[in-house]
This record gives C-alpha cells, structure tokens and sequence, in this order.
C-alpha cells in the first residue's frame, strides 16, 4: 500500500506542490490530472524517491521513500518509473533494451520474458531493430515494456500514451490496464488524456496552484465535479442557472453540465442560440449563447449557425 501524506515540495522559491495526501490500495490505479504545469510530474518523482521532499512523507508497504539526499541511488527497487522522455538506449535493439535490466544467468527466461512483454505493446516484429530507427510512439510502446519487465509491484506512468497513434492506442490502453489488474500491480498515472481515466483507474486526483482540489473514485469525480475547472479537464463545460433546468430544488443556484447532459427538445425555459457545430463523428458538438454566456451541447444532426432551440437537461 502506498500512503503520501502532507507532501511539499519547492524548486527555489516557487511552490510546486503542498499538503498533498493520498493513498493507494495494492493492484488500485490513481490518476492525477491537472492543467500543464501543477505539479503531476513532480509528485510522480517524489513518490519514485527521485527528489526530496520539503515536508511530508511517502510510505510504500511500511517503507519510507527518501530522494538522493539519503540514496546513492534514487529510486525504490519494487516501483518503476516511466518519464515522458522514455530514455531507451538508441545504439541497441529493442528487445535489449526491454531486457536491460533482466539477468542474463537464465538466458530462455529472459527471452521468454521479452518476447511476453513485446507481444504485449504489439513491438514483437521490432525486436532486433535498433532503437534509434524508431518513431517516437514506437519507442513509448517500448519504454512501457521495458518498465514492465521485473514485475514491479507500483509502476508510474508520465503521459504513457501521449505519442501512440489513435488507432493502437485504445487497443493498447486496455492491454496495459488489464495487464496491471490480473498481476495486482498498482499505478499512478499522470494524463491530460481523459480515456486513461474513465474505465481505466479507480481513484482520481486533481491537482491546481499546487494543492489537491478534489480527490475520490474516477467515477465520482467526473460525474459530480466540485467546479468548473475540474469539469474542464473531461470536456466542454456550461454553467447554467438550476431554474432553466428544472433543477431548482435539487441543486444549488447553477449547474454544471457537461454536454451529453442536454438535449434539444420542443419547447423549454433554456433557449439558446447556435453558435457553431463541430463534427465529432458519432454527433455534433454545438457551441451556443443563452444570452450573455456560451454553452455546448451534443445533438445528432448539423445544427446552422443563428438557429435557435430549447435545451432540456439529461439526468
């Protein structure tokens, strides 16, 4: 289990993070989100043992993790850590950097071990490239491998999807999850992606100005966001007054809602104006005015611009 309780931590004088606290079940994944800058990066490192902490504490199984102030080398043996930089060695193959820290005592089990790990981010016909002739997705595919190779019991990931193709990556997002899952290792994540979170982790922490503005199931904090910023970071977000919605009794004086939660219908008391429609493939995500603040929606259909329509909310 991992316990991180009142973490701080400065580069100089600016303030990157503070009173961060959290824990972590083993074989449980944790996704912290937050915008570009907050601090997801560093507290992935603290909790690695990389840096040290101005204040606060990491516990992983009863241990404390300390950075380099205290290690020769940073870094716990039973965590490993993915940085968006990948760092594979260019000048030799793909399976020897998955193999890289794998003994070479037992050479058939270590290949054994390769080979699993190569089929698993779908690099088994790369093997013996050298990595330095690969795209950047292919060697992210090959970093993730290589992390993954001694089994360890936490493993965190810096954007670990973030140059994958589209078309592979929801294939290989659930390869890696589900592999987590039925070996019972735990993860922290650090995304901008909201597909690595919804389905995927159990928690979800959402860092800003560097404190922890929500934490709780994935679920819990998409479908009920303590504000508009946190919203923010799944989608398109309106604020609209509850009495237009029907809402007045249930909900505070405005709601947040995202934009599969309204639907255009014959008559209502939110009327809005078409701004825009953007094709998203499946529907159309459409940009309004209801009166002074804009808003989005999803319909099915091309809605033109100036269009006016009456917006019912969706429980």
């Amino acid at each position: 289990m991992l316990q991180v309780t009142d973490l701080a931590f400065s580069y100089d004088t600016k303030v990157v993070l503070k009173d961060i606290t959290f824990s972590l079940k083993t074989g449980d994944s944790l996704a912290v989100i937050g915008e570009s800058g907050c601090g997801k990066s560093t507290l992935l490192r603290l909790v690695y043992g990389l840096l040290d902490a101005d204040s606060g504490t990491v516990f992983w199984n009863d241990q404390t993790v300390t950075g380099p102030k205290f290690n020769l080398i940073p870094g716990m043996d039973s965590m490993k850590y993915l940085p968006q930089d990948f760092d594979l060695m260019p000048y030799i193959t793909v399976a020897e950097n998955v193999g890289k820290f794998l003994s070479n005592i037992y050479a058939q089990e270590k290949k054994k071990r390769v080979d699993e790990l190569l089929e698993l981010v779908e690099m088994s016909e790369f093997a013996h490239t050298k990595a330095k002739f690969l795209s950047g997705g292919q060697m992210q595919r090959v970093a993730l491998a290589r992390v993954l190779a001694l089994e360890p019991e936490l493993v965190l990931f810096d954007e670990p999807f973030s140059h994958i193709d589209n078309f592979r990556k929801n294939h290989l997002r659930r390869r890696i999850f589900s592999y987590l899952k039925q070996r019972n290792i735990s993860c922290i994540i650090a995304t901008h992606d909201r597909a690595d979170i919804l389905g995927y982790t159990d928690q979800t922490l959402v860092i800003k100005d560097a404190q922890m503005l929500a934490l709780g199931s994935s679920e819990e904090v998409f479908r009920n966001p303590i504000n508009q910023y946190v919203a923010s970071l799944y989608e398109e977000v309106s604020l609209l007054p509850a009495e237009v919605l029907g809402l007045s009794e249930q909900f505070q004086k405005e709601v947040l809602v995202y934009p599969f939660q309204l639907r255009v219908v014959a008559q209502s008391l939110c009327p809005v104006r078409v701004i825009q429609s953007y094709f998203r493939g499946h529907s159309y995500l459409v940009e309004a005015y209801f009166f002074d603040r804009t808003i989005f929606f999803e319909h099915p259909t091309f809605l033109a611009t100036q269009t006016t329509v009456y917006l019912q909310y969706v429980v």
